[in-house]
């Protein structure tokens, strides 16, 4: 019996024409290449997040394997390939551990914990470091290993900050971090909390966000919880609208946080749809022609003040609010614009307050830039054989007023 045999069969199995390519999650399917370089081709053009000098092919499919996962060399290929369905596709066995050094210089660290690090091209590696160890030395060292573009790390679908310790995400044996190619990302800016009560009074708040949103910055400064998706701040009321922190015992105007979308751990497809407009998560959010308006840079403040005294703010938060954001508007020569519905807010970032407030109003804008042009996909016109003077041509322009 041949060393590459699977073992007794009864019955001849059909060789399919294709085979799968594997690598971390994702999968393949490919024509069953005879030759071994034009399958190693195949396998570099389809799994690009591994350089080329760094590809090997893998199988444990046949006895010899015993379970193991094992390099094909090129001289063996014609003799297997009949007699694989799936070839993992992987780096070379040669490729230094990514926290090899880190494990040496931690060694006189008796509180340790071993991890499981996946790397962004899939491969995994088992590690032992120290819980007090940095996010960012493990991010710095995995980049100068391996030679990565920036990567950041994720603890499922938080992710972790550059200047945290390991031991801050509460990471036990066998947890996996995930290192990950840098996306941009959007932040949720400065939604701050102001608590009013005719009389003095203790209160918990307690905000808990959805898992494609995470804290990254808050104050007064509490602990978290969930890694990074929820925490609790006990507060004094006062009547003149301030608030005591009871922990640290720091007397604010308001609550403060902000979060991070975790674009890595929920990938926003090109072909997203839009949302409707009475649903709302961070990392799909959208601004179309049905639910946001068009307004030029110098009209925006206006519009805002006069939107946001409707909505109940008060003429500190307004003017709070505008100054906070015109900066970032005013890098823009037209914007689109809408508020959040609360019931959609609250399904992403959901506060719970108690003793129960009369009266809850949250107040969340989403804007982009947007040029005037937008309107030519709207309303379907095109405006170039429209100025053309050779073509026999019809132009109507008309309007309505809405009442109600």
């Amino acid at each position: 019996m041949s060393v590459f045999s699977r073992g007794t069969q009864t019955e001849e199995k059909q060789i399919l024409p294709c085979i799968v390519l594997k690598h971390g999650q994702k999968r393949v399917m490919v024509k069953r290449q005879r030759s071994y370089n034009l399958m190693f081709g195949s396998a570099c053009k389809h799994f690009r997040s591994i350089p080329k000098d760094m590809v090997t092919l893998q199988t444990n499919q046949l006895d010899a394997c015993n379970g193991h996962y094992v390099d094909i060399t090129a001289e063996i290929w014609d003799d297997v390939i009949d007699l694989l369905n799936v070839v993992e596709v992987t780096w070379r066995a040669e490729m230094t551990s990514v926290l090899s050094q880190v494990n040496e210089q931690d060694s006189s660290n008796d509180d340790k914990v071993t991890i499981k690090v996946v790397l962004p091209s899939g491969e995994i590696q088992t590690a032992t470091i120290s819980r007090e160890m940095r996010v960012e030395q493990l991010v710095a060292d995995a980049m100068q290993a391996l030679s990565l573009t920036p990567v950041r790390a994720a603890l499922g679908a938080t992710m972790m900050g550059a200047k945290q310790s390991i031991g801050r995400y509460n990471i036990k044996d066998g947890d996996c971090i995930n290192l990950l190619f840098n996306v941009p990302s959007t932040r949720a800016k400065k939604p701050v909390i102001y608590l009013y009560s005719p009389f003095d009074i203790d209160a918990s708040v307690k905000l808990s966000l959805i898992p494609e949103w995470s804290l990254s910055v808050i104050y007064p400064i509490v602990t978290t919880g969930d890694h990074g998706h929820r925490l609790e701040w006990n507060v004094h009321t006062h009547q003149d609208g301030s608030l005591t922190e009871r922990n640290s015992g720091l007397d604010v105007s308001y609550l403060f946080w902000e979060a991070e979308t975790n674009v890595q751990a929920f990938p926003r497809s090109p072909a997203s749809k839009p949302q409707p407009v009475d649903t709302f998560n961070p990392i799909s959010s959208s601004l179309n022609d049905m639910d946001s308006i068009v307004i030029p840079v110098d009209k925006a403040t206006v519009y805002l003040d006069k939107s946001l005294k409707v909505l109940g703010l008060h003429t500190e938060a307004r003017t709070s609010f505008i100054t906070y954001w015109l900066p970032s508007i005013l890098k823009h020569e037209y914007i689109a614009l809408r508020f959040v519905p609360q019931a959609a807010y609250e399904h992403a970032a959901s506060l719970h307050i108690s003793p129960q407030p009369d009266v809850v109003t949250r107040i969340f804008m989403l804007f982009k830039e947007k040029d005037v042009a937008w309107w030519v996909d709207v309303v379907g016109v095109d405006p170039a054989r429209a100025g053309d003077a050779t073509l026999f041509r019809v132009l109507e322009w008309g309007g309505m007023e809405i009442l109600i």
